[in-house]
C-alpha cells in the first residue's frame, strides 16, 4: 500500500479511537473496567484518550515536509484536545503485572550481550556532562592521561567486532532490569513535539519554554539532578569521540550544537537544538530516534565506518529505510515488484528495494 494511503487510516484511527474513548469518557468518567488486565494506564481511560492524541501529534510532525497543511491541521487538532504533559502519564508497558514477563530490553542488554551505547550517545551525553548518564548507563575502566578512570563510552557503528567479550567489557551498558516497564511514549516526546509545532507555527519563545519543560520532564523521569543548571549551559558541545580501544576514535565532533535555549537563533540552530535533546530523552526507542533522525536531518550522528551497503547509502546520511526481507522475492514477487514501483513512485530518489531510497515523509532537503 501507497505510504500516503496508510497515513490517512493512521488519522482516520486514530481520529475514531479519541472518538469513542471521549463520548466513553463523557457518559463513564469513572469507568475501572479494564483495570486488571490493562498493563499500561490500569484502567484508566482519560490517559488512553491523551495517548492517542499524543500518537496523532507524532504522527502529524512526521508529514511535516510532504503534507504541511495537513501536518498543521492534525498537530493543532492534538494539541488542543490534549495530549500527554506529565511523566505519570507517560505509556509504559508493565511487565510483572499478571505473570512474570521479562523487559525484553534486559535480555537484549543484558543477558545476550548484544547491545551496547552508541558512539554517538557517548559524544552527546559526555560533550553535556549530561546528569542522566549515570542514570541510563553504566561505566567502564577508561584511560586518561595514563589513569585509569571510569567512564561513558559508546561504539561506532558499522564495524566489524573482533573480540564480543572485548567489547561488552569496553563500551557501556544500558542501566534496566526485568522489571521495568518498557517505554512506548513519554511526556519529554510530547512536549518537544509542541515545542517543534510552536517553533513552526508559534513563537520561538513559547518553543523555548517547551523544550524547557520537555528537558525538565526527561530529568524528572531519570530521577537526575540540576535540570536548571543543565538549561543554562550555553557554551558546552558535544565532544570529540574517542574510542577505549583507540581504533575508530573521531578528532572531531559532528555538531557544535548547545544546551541553552536561544530564542534569537535561526529555525534550524534550535529544531536541532530540539531534536537532539528529543533524542536523548526518547532512548531507549531506537525506531523512533531513527525517525526522527531521518526526518529532521538532526541529531547529527557519526557516520558508518564501513559502507557495506554497495554504495546504495549515502553514508553522510545513513541508512533511509529496511528492504524487504528475502522470502518476499521468492513467495510473493507480484506484489513485491508492484511495492517496489510504488515505492519509487513516491520517492524523492527512487532508488529502489535499497537502504538508501527516501520513503515517503523523508521529503527534507538534507544536502
Amino acid at each position: 500500500d501507497a505510504q500516503d494511503v496508510l497515513y490517512d487510516h493512521f488519522f482516520q484511527t486514530l481520529n475514531n479511537s479519541i472518538s469513542v474513548l471521549e463520548d466513553f469518557l463523557a457518559t463513564t468518567p469513572d469507568s475501572k473496567a479494564l483495570v486488571k488486565v490493562d498493563a499500561v494506564y490500569g484502567g484508566d481511560f482519560a490517559k488512553w484518550l491523551k495517548f492517542a492524541r499524543s500518537l496523532k501529534l507524532r504522527l502529524a510532525m512526521r508529514i511535516r515536509y510532504v503534507e504541511p497543511d495537513l501536518a498543521l491541521q492534525y498537530a493543532q487538532e492534538a494539541i488542543e484536545g490534549g495530549v500527554i504533559t506529565s511523566t505519570d502519564e507517560n505509556a509504559l508497558l508493565q511487565t510483572y503485572r499478571q505473570i512474570t514477563v521479562t523487559n525484553p530490553l534486559e535480555m537484549i542488554w543484558n543477558s545476550y550481550n548484544d547491545a551496547r551505547m552508541g558512539a554517538s550517545m557517548d559524544s552527546y551525553l559526555n560533550g553535556y556532562e549530561d546528569p542522566r548518564r549515570e542514570k541510563m548507563f553504566t561505566t567502564v575502566t577508561l584511560v586518561e592521561n595514563g589513569q585509569e578512570i571510569q567512564g561513558y563510552a559508546g561504539i561506532r557503528i558499522g564495524i566489524n567486532v573482533t573480540s564480543k567479550a572485548q567489547a561488552v567489557s569496553s563500551y557501556s551498558n544500558m542501566r534496566v532490569t526485568g522489571t521495568d516497564p518498557y517505554l512506548w511514549m513519554n511526556a519529554a516526546e510530547a512536549t518537544f513535539l509542541r515545542a517543534e509545532y510552536e517553533l513552526r507555527w508559534g513563537s520561538a519563545e513559547t518553543a523555548g519554554t517547551l523544550y524547557e519543560q520537555a528537558v525538565t520532564l526527561s530529568f524528572e523521569e531519570r530521577g537526575a539532578d540540576n535540570v536548571k543548571g543543565y538549561l543554562s549551559d550555553a557554551t558546552s558541545t558535544p565532544a570529540a569521540y574517542k574510542d577505549p580501544l583507540n581504533k575508530h576514535s573521531m578528532a572531531s565532533p559532528q555538531s557544535t550544537i548547545t544546551v541553552a535555549w536561544n530564542a534569537a537563533a535561526d529555525f534550524e540552530t534550535n529544531l536541532e537544538r530540539i531534536i537532539t535533546q528529543k533524542w536523548i530523552a526518547i532512548f531507549p526507542l531506537g525506531t523512533e530516534a531513527w525517525t526522527e533522525h531521518r526526518r529532521t536531518g538532526y541529531p547529527r550522528l557519526l557516520p558508518a565506518v564501513v559502507d557495506n551497503s554497495g554504495g546504495a547509502v549515502n553514508v553522510a546520511l545513513g541508512a533511509r529505510r529496511l528492504p524487504y526481507p528475502v522470502e518476499e522475492y521468492t513467495e510473493n514477487p507480484t506484489n513485491l515488484q508492484a511495492a517496489v514501483s510504488a515505492l519509487n513512485g513516491e520517492s524523492v530518489n527512487g532508488a529502489g528495494d535499497t537502504q538508501g531510497t527516501r520513503v515517503w515523509w523523508d521529503r527534507k532537503n538534507l544536502n
